[in-house]
């Protein structure tokens, strides 16, 4: 791979991931400033926290440091060819409406843990009409698609194991939706899919 060529993916990956944090800084700060103030430590305990904290620094220091200047990850490049990489950046490039999407669903009910807000309110339209948690779904799929446009197998290591935090996270959020909504959130999960729709119905 020339460094022209790494250049061309370096800065797809700028134009793609820029909106995307945007966005979500955006939602996400006027939803703080809105609403009660969180802590992650109390809700989620603090392995869960601290293994969090590792894998989402180490994902975004690394997206950062390719960001920057890719050539400082090449230790950690896999032998991908081109078409995967632009498979990687077509991923990416869907993912930043949906973000959209979602946030705009959220409103004001999104939080950086997995706390209930005082104000909260059950969210069952847009993308939650059919995944209960299309938030994590698309931001796998999103840092999925940089995996493969950067080449990078750091990244695939710290993609995975955000993942799988999310996934033991997850049943701890539904048990506070649960006990804040009830019957109504009970029916709600019969309805949809956790992480994708459920098929057929």
């Amino acid at each position: 791979m020339g460094a022209t060529s790494e250049t061309i993916f370096q800065w797809i990956a700028i134009t793609l991931i820029v909106p995307s944090l945007a966005t979500s800084t955006f939602f996400r700060l006027r939803a703080n400033r809105a609403q009660d103030k969180i802590s992650a430590k109390k809700e989620e305990g603090s392995i869960l926290l601290v293994l969090r904290s590792v894998f989402g620094l180490g994902l975004w220091l690394g997206t950062l440091t390719y960001l920057v200047n890719p050539g400082w990850m090449a230790w950690s490049r896999l032998p991908l060819p081109d078409w995967t990489r632009w498979v990687g950046a077509t991923i990416m490039l869907f993912c930043i409406p949906l973000f959209y999407w979602i946030f705009t669903s959220l409103d004001k009910n999104i939080t950086p843990t997995t706390a209930i807000r005082s104000e909260h309110t059950l969210v069952n339209s847009g993308p939650y009409r059919w995944i209960r948690h299309p938030l994590y779904t698309v931001g796998f799929l999103f840092f999925l698609g940089f995996c493969l446009l950067s080449s990078n197998g750091f990244m695939i290591l710290m993609t995975l194991g955000g993942a799988v935090i999310l996934a033991n996270r997850t049943p701890i959020e539904e048990a506070r939706l649960i006990e804040r909504f009830g019957d109504d959130y009970r029916q709600y999960m019969t309805k949809t899919g956790r992480y994708f729709p459920q098929w057929g119905r």
